[in-house]
């Protein structure tokens, strides 16, 4: 993730990674739980709670994207991968809806929960295209178009080379 610790600042109602000036900001960790970067990240009891929340909400993700393979492969047949375009797409739009309602309605300590847990178990496609937009909301075009050209690239030729591996060498 291009940043493990994003800011939601109730006076501005964004979520763009830097702290405003004149505030104190709710930080929450959006990538992995255990890493404990952000400089008001809950401290290690709260940690299992924390990861708690991530687990059971990666389950329901992750079964909801399985149940909509599932109907998208009845409703479409096998000729191209609805299924997932549609967790990647609805995955997205509804980690941009949280973005900004967590923030506005103080309700960042869902975030787990909501968005690594859920989200991230629904489709990891939402947490690439925060990272893109974050990137592209500061001014950091180029690194944004970058991010999105290896993300695509490395990730098209590690699928590539683990397909390899394990067809040609196990």
């Amino acid at each position: 993730m291009v940043s493990l610790c994003l800011t939601f600042s109730h006076k501005r109602g964004a979520a763009d990674g830097r702290p405003p000036a004149n505030d104190r900001s709710v930080r929450t960790a959006v990538g992995p739980p255990f890493l404990d970067n952000c400089p008001t990240s809950p401290q290690r009891p709260l940690m299992f709670l924390t990861l708690s929340q991530v687990a059971l909400g990666g389950a329901i993700g992750a079964s909801l994207r399985y149940l909509t393979n599932v109907g998208a492969l009845r409703l479409f047949g096998q000729g191209f991968p609805m299924g997932t375009l549609i967790v990647n797409v609805l995955g997205s739009f509804v980690m941009g809806v949280l973005v900004v309602v967590l923030a506005k309605k103080g309700g960042t300590h869902l975030a787990p929960l909501l968005m690594t847990g859920i989200l991230g178990g629904f489709t990891t496609f939402s947490a690439f295209s925060l990272d893109a937009l974050t990137l592209w909301e500061r001014g950091q075009h180029s690194l944004a178009f970058g991010y999105v050209a290896a993300s695509v690239i490395l990730s098209l030729a590690a699928i590539a080379a683990g397909l390899y591996f394990a067809r040609n060498l196990i």
